[in-house]
């Protein structure tokens, strides 16, 4: 069949893909968290993943990384990317787990969304990014709203591929197919797109970090024109207390209204043509 040459060649590409970053983000002068968050990312999204790394984050030339990543969009980048790496693991866990006991779609679909908050909340975001918050708790209060808002935007995306895409082929809900692991690489690639709007907008009002700069001891940056030597100092004192700098526009509740609203807009849509499993 067609989907098996299709689903070959993609998981072909993607192990290509996952090889060439692993080894190639070793030299990039980037946080290990965002490292490991960009080589998951490639292991969901194959060569897109790899795309957008040396579009998004892979030095351009020594000593210019902290201008290259300096970007608004690169930032919201960096900033989605970490949430569907940390995020993608417990939604693939709870697919799995769902998939096995044979969930019915709506608690399959809950118990994803628990698993993938629970993680990327708890240790993506709280535990390994703790040195910006100082104590394991207060990431877990700064990291809260930003991981909550982005979460919903990315299982708002995802769900109505998730139940929609090959639904008719008892394989694409069978973890040892391979037809499985395509369709929840298909889900989360279009729910990192419904993420990546919020994203920006929690980066350009620093509740949330995008990329990061990380230089071995004695290796300096280059000083380039217009960088701003500000930002990191304002998302440091914005991740200390998980608030804004300066209030922002449209406020945090319209945010969270309007996250809901994707998720409620995502769910309805997987339940009213998806079916039931």
């Amino acid at each position: 069949m067609l989907i098996d040459g299709v689903m070959l060649l993609w998981f072909i590409l993607t192990a290509m893909s996952v090889a060439f970053v692993a080894i190639d983000i070793r030299t990039t002068p980037e946080h290990p968290v965002m490292k490991w968050a960009f080589i998951l990312f490639t292991v969901y999204s194959g060569p897109f993943g790899a795309f957008l790394y040396v579009l998004g984050c892979r030095e351009p030339l020594p000593g210019m990384h902290e201008q290259y990543v300096s970007a608004r969009w690169r930032q919201a980048l960096g900033s989605t990317m970490h949430c569907i790496a940390g995020d993608g693991i417990g939604i693939l866990v709870g697919a799995v787990i769902g998939a096995l006991i044979a969930l019915p779609m709506l608690a399959d679909f809950a118990l994803e969304y628990v698993l993938g908050f629970a993680f990327g909340w708890t240790i993506f975001q709280a535990l390994f990014m703790g040195e910006m918050f100082g104590t394991y708790a207060r990431a877990l209060k700064g990291t809260f709203t930003s991981e909550l808002l982005s979460m919903n935007c990315l299982m708002g995306g995802m769900l109505p591929v998730s139940a929609l895409a090959f639904a008719g082929d008892p394989a694409a809900h069978d973890p040892s197919e391979p037809l499985f692991w395509f369709r929840m690489s298909l889900a989360l690639m279009v729910g990192a797109a419904f993420a990546y709007p919020m994203n920006w907008w929690l980066v350009a009002h620093h509740l949330k970090h995008g990329m990061l700069t990380v230089r071995p001891a004695g290796e300096t940056a280059k000083a380039m024109p217009g960088m701003d030597k500000t930002k990191d100092m304002k998302m440091q004192m914005a991740s200390k207390t998980g608030s804004a700098i300066h209030a922002p526009s449209p406020p945090v509740w319209v945010m969270a209204i309007v996250s809901f609203a994707v998720l409620a807009a995502g769910l309805t849509v997987a339940l009213v043509f998806g079916g039931d499993r």
